[in-house]
């Protein structure tokens, strides 16, 4: 599992016009799930995320109730290193990824985090207000 976590001011998910997930001083997470991931791997990733300490002064998201909006994005395993065509392989397909996706959230939901999401498989419009800028990958 890969996962992009990023110190905001705002996001926001926006499909077929309407709004989706939003937040506001918190985290943006852009979530990819491989072949070899689980469920522990997903609560893992929950809990490395909400106890992350990118904030402010060294805080994490448990520290001070930052809401997180978690975005499934299987680009994040793309693969580019040979010509000009990413390749997917080690993106894991939807049927194996949702399930995954919606375990970490729900890890994060049973640590008391306030998650909004976007959309999955659907086509999205992610906009987001960096602070700091502050951007770490986690790969688990």
């Amino acid at each position: 599992m890969r996962a992009v976590v990023q110190t905001v001011g705002r996001a926001s998910v926006t499909v077929d016009g309407e709004v989706v997930g939003a937040v506001d001083d918190g985290l943006l997470v852009l979530l990819g799930v491989t072949h070899t991931d689980t469920p522990e791997i997903a609560r893992t990733m929950a809990r490395k995320v909400y106890e992350l300490r990118i904030l402010d002064d060294e805080r994490s998201a448990a520290d001070i109730a930052a809401p997180i909006l978690v975005v499934s994005q299987f680009t994040l395993y793309g693969d580019a290193r040979k010509g000009r065509r990413p390749t997917w392989t080690a993106a894991a397909p939807a049927q194996v990824a949702e399930p995954l996706i919606e375990e970490m959230i729900r890890a994060l939901r049973q640590r008391g985090a306030t998650v909004a999401t976007g959309r999955f498989r659907a086509h999205m419009l992610v906009e987001s207000v960096n602070v700091g800028p502050r951007t770490i990958l986690l790969d688990l």
